[in-house]
């Protein structure tokens, strides 16, 4: 069996808000709800969803950025939840952070060098020179010129920034990348780049991937398993390729439907959205889904679904989970 790189168990978070008068009672922003999984070494696991569904909030708890109310992760069997600076600081070579913008992550008054080395603090000390070695080495692995550790951001394209940023995220050697949305502030073409050199990366060094994305494409090209978000839970789960050709939530089918078709592409009959967002403020009884589903009934506003079993190792929290992918064959 493959080592167990991330996992998240019962994972919970909930952001207070300001009360609208002095006895009115608390309110929460209720970003994620108990979300649970496992990604195995060397592979990549990616998270969909709207935006506002708690990706973000997810990957921030994920690598210890900001406090957890309940729930675990675990890194290569350590736990993050709860620890400290000072104890997080020698676990943190093992897991690193891709952020979204390219433009925006890199400090600008620092050399490329100083950026990507700037991980190593939480190693034992290196020598100048080796840290001199091991920045021109993860240089070369992202197709940069060991001679670039002496510009800085302002004399790259936003591809390239964006390679440095990976180029930073390696430089500990670690287990795992969580990688937010890293490609959608790029061109169409450089986004393709990067995601080859996201997969050549994992071939030569075993990286493991927490992937975010709201791209479905990019996520079916890159990722071996997938987890659909809808208002902080997780709502479909299970291997690419079966998730994608036979969703078993009516949310899933709807975010695959959205997707152009070519003209000469086989057609198939679309779910289209129906009725309002239910805000991520509020807590009901029943499916959190149920206002915008096509399909809801009154079983649906009595009864909350659970992430069960529709297939093998494909799960879906839906009453009708299984009819869904009987009709997608």
């Amino acid at each position: 069996m493959n080592k167990t790189v991330l996992k998240v168990t019962d994972l919970v978070r909930h952001y207070p808000l300001p009360k609208e008068s002095l006895l009115a009672p608390p309110r929460f922003v209720y970003a994620l709800n108990g979300v649970s999984f496992t990604v195995e070494e060397g592979k990549s696991f990616g998270i969909v969803g709207e935006s506002g569904c708690g990706k973000s909030t997810l990957a921030r708890n994920v690598m210890a950025l900001e406090d957890t109310d309940a729930g675990s992760v675990q890194i290569l069997g350590n736990e993050v939840v709860g620890k400290t600076f000072n104890e997080l600081r020698p676990l943190r070579q093992h897991f690193q952070m891709v952020f979204q913008d390219p433009y925006g992550s890199l400090d600008p008054h620092h050399t490329v060098g100083r950026i990507i080395a700037e991980p190593l603090a939480a190693l034992e000390p290196l020598s100048r020179q080796e840290r001199e070695d091991r920045v021109k080495e993860v240089l070369s692995s992202v197709g940069l010129k060991p001679t670039d550790m002496s510009k800085y951001p302002h004399e790259f394209s936003g591809g390239q920034r964006q390679r440095i940023a990976i180029a930073r995220a390696l430089i500990t050697r670690p287990a795992l990348i969580v990688a937010d949305e890293p490609v959608s502030a790029l061109d169409v073409s450089v986004q393709a780049q990067v995601l080859n050199l996201l997969r050549d990366l994992q071939d030569t060094h075993g990286v493991t991937y927490m992937f975010i994305s709201h791209d479905l494409a990019v996520v079916e090209y890159l990722c071996d398993e997938v987890a659909v978000m809808y208002l902080g839970s997780i709502v479909e789960k299970g291997k690419t390729e079966d998730l994608f050709a036979r969703p078993a939530h009516p949310y899933t089918r709807i975010l695959l439907d959205a997707v152009p078709q070519p003209a000469s592409g086989k057609k198939r009959d679309r779910i289209r959205l129906t009725g309002n967002v239910t805000g991520q403020t509020e807590k009901r009884s029943g499916c959190a889904f149920q206002d915008r589903c096509p399909m809801v009934d009154d079983r649906c506003k009595r009864e909350t679904p659970t992430l069960k079993e529709v297939e093998d190792s494909h799960l879906a929290a839906c009453h009708f989970s299984r009819e869904l992918v009987e009709k997608a064959g």
